[in-house]
């Protein structure tokens, strides 16, 4: 019986029964899943206060799986502006003494050494930002790459996966607890707006759409 081929880009082609590589199905780029919780919506004056990732990759069964969350309480940088209203949506005392912040640049060294090793070890080229209305976690870390000046930023600067135009796609949906529901993932109000939670349930939103697209559609062969 004759092996069917994919073409995902170009005069690249992939053997159906081989194992899925998540390099093949995003032209190259990895996508990593990123939730903040800052001090305030602007992203030049406000503090960034936590950011998490989810490492994404497909398991033994050939669907899009989080693989690891990491995360950082951060330090608000010098002059950053904490806004009373955000800190009461979000629950978080920036001076608390147990919160184990750290300095921004070296939350941001330590996350990106992680995007950095999973691009390799994927054969990906670069990482791109997946976010629920991902304009704010975008703009923040951008921000935060520019002020700590870092130059290997391993996300693409302006591109990302909105889950929130996806699950209105898929579901009906725009809101991300409601998304997630009915996705049939549980959700978790009192957990909600940590950055952990929201990025690990945003993580599974964004696996399980594409996980319903590639087993109900699929990818078409490019011309």
């Amino acid at each position: 019986m004759s092996t069917l081929l994919i073409t995902l880009s170009g005069s690249h082609h992939v053997s159906a029964s081989e194992p899925k590589r998540i390099a093949n199905r995003f032209r190259g780029f990895l996508p990593v899943v990123v939730d903040v919780e800052t001090g305030g919506i602007n992203p030049a004056t406000d503090a960034l206060l936590e950011i998490a990732i989810v490492l994404l990759d497909y398991d033994e069964h050939g669907r899009l799986a989080p693989v690891s969350t990491h995360s950082h309480h951060v330090q608000p940088f010098p002059g950053a502006v904490l806004n009373p209203e955000s800190l009461a949506f979000n629950g978080i005392d920036p001076h608390h003494p147990f919160r184990g912040a750290i300095d921004e640049k070296e939350a941001l060294r330590a996350l990106f050494q992680e995007v950095r090793h999973k691009v390799r070890d994927t054969a990906c080229t670069r990482a791109i930002l997946v976010g629920h209305n991902p304009i704010l976690d975008l703009g923040f870390l951008n921000a935060a790459v520019m002020r700590c000046a870092i130059k290997r930023n391993p996300f693409h600067p302006f591109s990302s996966f909105d889950t929130a135009s996806l699950a209105g796609l898929a579901y009906g949906q725009t809101v991300l607890a409601r998304a997630v529901q009915c996705a049939g993932i549980p959700w978790d109000q009192n957990e909600a707006h940590s950055a952990i939670y929201d990025a690990e349930r945003t993580a599974e939103l964004f696996c399980a759409i594409v996980n319903r697209w590639d087993e109900n559609i699929g990818l078409r062969p490019q011309d």
